[in-house]
């Protein structure tokens, strides 16, 4: 091809790119300046020489480089010679601060769009040759991206590529080597290009976009081909209009044949005529590839797959189910000898699936038991897929039946049930998560710190599942197949089979609360005996199972709370400490839920208890302080739900939380010092004023000292343990509080203040969600991110100006300008709904400061009723309307009542009312006319959706009869109302 650059430019370009990969910092640093420079002031020149150069580049690596880096910097803002560019380190990442919400989606002109029309051309032309000629799959691939880009942008911008769309679909028939490119290559290169940009082919004939994706799906030669074309047919019907999908039910069947192709060669050798690929694959690792490929269309479209469930009901269930063996015998000597399993007959009795292999097993053995788990993940997170996507497919009156007779929902949700449940018990004693140590170092490990390496296990993958797959099908289908094995996974000699059928139970609890309610004596019969348990990881079960009942099901601690008291105080004394520990923690989920009356018996027991764990008698240096942590949070919440009865232990415990804040300084007490602040100030509150006075300043002297101590960037979470710490101690020492105010407003403020942290990244967005506290956002090619840290410090902030201000009355009055200042325009803070919450409730206590306090300007009164009315006005989020109509139904009241309003204010109102009213109706109106087979899978969704548009109309109804109490808005009001059906909340209990 004729170069389209002068040579000289072609040269530079290498000498920069070649810098660009080296490893010394400061001579890619300054390559990436001279990128820059020249971007800034020949874009159109250089670009068209990086394309070039990923032709004619010798190298594979330099000819992908250079397609990755084009594709990156052709889209990203338009740089200055002082922009610092961002190439595949991490570390260079730019953090631009976004002025507002709304410049996130304004249009943003990059490189592509200073693009001359010859050079777009030309660019064009470049990749297209690359496409075709370009002989290294993986290059090709690069490429492949790269025009996906360029063509999404393009159609964007209204310039469509129609040489692509011919070329590519005159690749789609190749069958010779062409360029040095064989026919599978530029084939499965085509279908790429018809995945990464499906709008090429969304405006042809429906069925000749079906013959050529078919065409690739039934591929002969090239597995790779079909994976290709797979892709390309997931993302054509995931961009299909309803019209498109009616006419393309037929390729459900080309889609779903190439997986058992793929499931058959896994057990059978490759002969002559087998399909190829380029790939270092095993048929189970193409399998999964698919099935992993498949699974976005099962979110997206799930009617789709809902003629084919009984055909996907006989191939799935083979993959989701591990080889088992009987496995070692258990002995007096050996009573959990590793391996352990059951027999491999799928139709008897629940089985325990051996493990990972042993440590003499050769490493291709483990490589294969790790790609069968991956396929074994990877078929159940599509088969959940499609439950969560529509549940109402599998409900038990659904009429399709499988190849055998079976109902096929009952029959697909029994295969996830089991699947999940053995996959739960693979637990493996010599490698508990992932590392080597077995029993003695899950006991000896601090599980704050291995808790991350557990929940990634696959074990903890399958409890995951059971957990999803509860919520999305409820109680009424859950239940009956997860307690056909329950009560002999708990019976089972194998601890791993018990220990399984225990967190089984605490997976359901959520999803299937409301029909186990019925059940909860059978539960706890099961779930008391595990506590005596021979093995520690089965009763450590034990007490996550019941401190997951008693946050999902509240009924089980009013009705056994005998039962659970007499288990769980035991185990306090339990001799692991990860065991103790977690029955501590067990503790505070029950004393949430707990009655104070109910709790007061047995308080004594269990303060003695925490207590010595938090001080005990034996080593120092055999003392764990993840288990002191625990016990000072268990302290915290037992005296919050014992309210002044705790009392009695009051002089037992505050000095030893006052000692932690005084000497414990080292970076290894940062998580036992925040703990402590916040049980003395949880204690304080429980106690009252009287007994907290006499060590209220040496607490609030210790917490200055900490707020004012050098800044550590690792003690992440301490102003969020400060700020409640403070507000704490200010509701326990009321009205005494007020000397202290200065020394903890100014920072409340800053922190109320605060604007919405959001940065421009260059890196891609993978690199971007590596960041701890940040959640990101793609938007127009370019990724944002959005640090939650500070929006969460925010949103405390004006919850602990809440207490202030209810707590202090006038004395809050120094700091009410400031604090009106601020919350005013937060209303309108649309990052967060709790920032907007809270200060929708604290305006009328502001409001009331002022008054009791004399300090209450007209002003303020104005401000605050002309931004209430406006934000109403505008509001689209009919589950805030309700807190924004009381706060001005309480500021008007507190004010005098109708009478502060004048015409101009009541106009507002009833305009804005109005509004809202015919949104609301319009909302109602839209959701009465959807069929009502899309309504059974989001009931639950809509009756709480219209459960709170009810209190947004009942607090309208409350501000227009305190205008006029038979204001005709009224009548409208009731309308509206009668427009929400109430079908929503039909079987929701049922399906509990």
């Amino acid at each position: 091809m004729e170069p389209v650059v002068p040579p000289e430019i072609t040269a530079e370009l290498t000498q920069i790119l070649s810098n660009l990969v080296l490893g010394d910092n400061e001579i890619r640093s300054n390559a990436e300046k001279a990128v820059n420079e020249r971007l800034a002031h020949a874009p159109d020149l250089y670009l068209l020489a990086l394309a070039q150069f990923a032709i004619v580049a010798d190298t594979e690596v330099m000819r992908s480089f250079s397609l990755v880096l084009l594709r990156r910097l052709l889209f990203r803002p338009v740089p200055t010679p002082n922009t610092l560019s961002s190439t595949d380190s991490a570390s260079s990442s730019t953090s631009q601060p976004v002025p507002s919400f709304h410049s996130l989606t304004a249009p943003r002109l990059s490189l592509f769009d200073h693009l001359s029309t010859s050079a777009l051309t030309n660019l064009e032309r470049l990749l297209l040759h690359s496409l075709s000629h370009e002989p290294a799959a993986s290059v090709r691939r690069k490429t492949v991206d790269t025009i996906s880009d360029v063509a999404n942008q393009g159609m964007l911008r209204g310039r469509p590529w129609h040489a692509l769309q011919a070329q590519v679909f005159s690749m789609t028939q190749a069958t010779d080597v062409t360029n040095g490119v064989t026919g599978e290559g530029l084939r499965e290169s085509a279908y790429r290009v018809f995945a990464g940009c499906p709008n090429l082919v969304m405006d042809l004939q429906t069925d000749a976009v079906l013959g050529v994706l078919g065409k690739g799906l039934r591929d002969e030669q090239s597995i790779d081909v079909r994976y290709a074309a797979l892709l390309a047919s997931v993302a054509y019907l995931s961009h299909a209009d309803a019209h498109q999908l009616a006419q393309s039910l037929s390729l459900m069947y080309p889609i779903l044949d190439t997986l058992p192709p793929l499931a058959h060669s896994i057990n059978q050798p490759a002969t002559a005529t087998s399909p190829t690929s380029i790939e270092d694959k095993t048929p189970t690792a193409h399998l999964q590839s698919f099935l992993v490929a498949l699974t976005p269309l099962c979110s997206a479209h799930p009617n789709l797959f809902n003629p084919h469930l009984s055909a996907l009901l006989t191939f799935l269930p083979p993959l989701l189910f591990a080889n088992t063996d009987p496995g070692p015998t258990p002995t007096v000597r050996a009573p959990y000898p590793t391996g352990l399993g059951g027999g491999d007959d799928r139709s008897g009795s629940f089985s325990t699936p051996t493990g990972s292999p042993s440590r003499e097993s050769p490493t291709a053995e483990t490589e294969d038991e790790e790609e069968g788990q991956s396929l074994r993940l990877s078929a159940l997170e599509f088969m959940l897929s499609l439950c969560e996507a529509r549940p109402s497919m599998f409900r038990k009156n659904s009429s399709q039946t499988s190849m055998t007779g079976v109902n096929v929902g009952e029959g697909w949700i029994a295969v996830l049930v089991r699947a999940c449940m053995e996959g739960m018990a693979e637990l493996d004693e010599e490698n508990p998560y992932g590392t080597p140590g077995g029993l003695s170092q899950w006991l000896t490990d601090d599980p704050t710190t291995s808790s991350a390496a557990e929940n990634d296990s696959p074990p903890a993958l399958y409890e995951q599942s059971l957990d999803r797959l509860a919520c999305a099908m409820g109680g009424k289908a859950i239940l009956p197949p997860s307690f056909q094995y329950i009560p002999s996974m708990m019976a089972n000699y194998d601890w791993r089979s018990r220990h399984a059928g225990l967190m089984a139970i605490a997976a359901i609890a959520e999803g299937t609360g409301k029909v186990m309610a019925h059940e909860l004596g059978r539960v706890v019969e099961l779930v008391v005996p595990m506590f005596k348990d021979s093995h520690p990881r089965v009763r450590y079960a034990a007490c996550q199972c019941v401190g997951q009942l008693c946050t999902d099901i509240e009924e089980v601690i009013e009705q056994y709370h005998e039962q659970l008291f007499a288990v769980l105080i035991p185990a306090l004394e339990d001799p692991e400490p990860r065991v103790h520990s977690h029955a501590a923690a067990a503790l505070i989920n029950f004393c949430e839920g707990v009655e104070r009356d109910t709790l007061l018996p047995y308080l004594d027991h269990i303060v003695q208890r925490l207590l010595k764990l938090l001080n005990p008698d034996a080593d120092p240096t055999q003392v764990r302080s993840y288990v002191q942590e625990q016990v000072i949070t268990t302290l915290a919440m037992v005296a919050d739900a014992s309210e002044a009865t705790f009392a009695q232990y009051y002089h037992s415990i505050m000095p030893l939380l006052i000692n932690v804040l005084r000497n414990a300084n080292g970076a290894e007490y940062r998580k036992m010092r925040l703990k402590a602040m916040e049980c003395a100030g949880l204690i304080a509150i429980a106690v009252g004023r009287e007994i907290f006075r006499p060590d209220s300043n040496v607490l609030v002297e210790l917490l200055i000292r900490i707020q004012k101590s050098p800044f550590d960037p690792q003690d992440t979470q301490l102003s969020h343990y400060l700020m409640g710490t403070w507000a704490k101690i200010c509701q326990a020492m009321g009205p005494e509080f007020e000397p202290y105010l200065p020394a903890v407003m100014p920072d409340l403020l800053a922190t109320a203040s605060m604007k919405a942290d959001v940065s421009v990244y260059d890196e891609e967005e993978e690199k971007a969600e590596d960041r701890e506290g940040w959640e990101t956002v793609n938007m127009d090619g370019q990724t944002f991110g959005i640090r939650t840290a500070a929006i969460e410090e925010k949103c405390q902030a004006f919850e602990t100006m809440v207490i202030y201000a209810s707590t202090l009355n006038a004395r809050y009055a120094p700091y009410l300008a400031q604090s009106l200042e601020i919350t005013l325009p937060a209303l309108r803070f649309y990052f967060h709904d709790g920032v907007r919450e809270a200060c929708a409730l604290l305006l009328p206590m502001l409001l009331h400061c002022g008054q009791q306090s004399g300090t209450l300007t007209d002003q303020m009164i104005a401000a605050t009723l002309q931004q209430l009315i406006t934000v109403i006005s505008d509001e689209q989020d009919s589950t805030f309307l309700a807190s924004l109509y009381k706060a001005l139904d309480d500021c008007v009241k507190l004010l005098g009542g109708r009478s502060v309003l004048n015409a101009d204010y009541v106009n507002a109102i009833i305009q804005a009312t109005k509004r809202q009213l015919h949104t609301l109706a319009q909302k109602r109106r839209s959701r009465a006319a959807r069929p009502s087979s899309f309504l059974d899978d989001d009931r639950e969704d809509l009756a709480l959706l219209e459960e709170m548009e009810d209190f947004a109309l009942e607090e309208m109804a409350k501000v227009l009869s305190m205008l006029n109490s038979n204001h005709e808005l009224l009548v409208a009001i009731s309308s509206v109302k009668e427009l929400g059906t109430n079908q929503y909340q039909t079987e929701i209990e049922e399906d509990g």
